[in-house]
């Protein structure tokens, strides 16, 4: 029997249908979707998800889901690691381990 690992689009899709509809992006400092910035203090990171590239590093990703301390915002946040992996401050590096 082959081992099944989930892949980023079906997990995403899950996590979706959890309630995590925003699609964050890293600012060196925080957390961006739209005109909403999050600092590191102002979200928790709820789950992370790893993917590893099977035939290439660059395949590589993890994926957060996050919500807002206020619990008004849920949302997605996709990054490459590694190699590949955004530059952030080191508040950002703590909250996103």
């Amino acid at each position: 029997m082959q081992n099944y690992e989930p892949t980023l689009v079906e997990i995403l899709q899950k996590v979706r249908k959890e309630g995590y509809t925003e699609d964050f992006n890293i600012r060196f400092d925080s957390i961006i979707c739209g005109d909403v910035c999050l600092l590191p203090q102002e979200f928790e990171v709820d789950k992370t998800y790893r993917f590893e590239g099977q035939s290439n590093p660059a395949d590589q990703a993890i994926l957060y889901t996050i919500s807002s301390k206020d619990g008004k915002i849920k949302g997605v946040l996709i990054n490459s690691y590694g190699t590949y992996a955004d530059d952030l401050t080191a508040d950002m590096i703590k909250k996103l381990q």
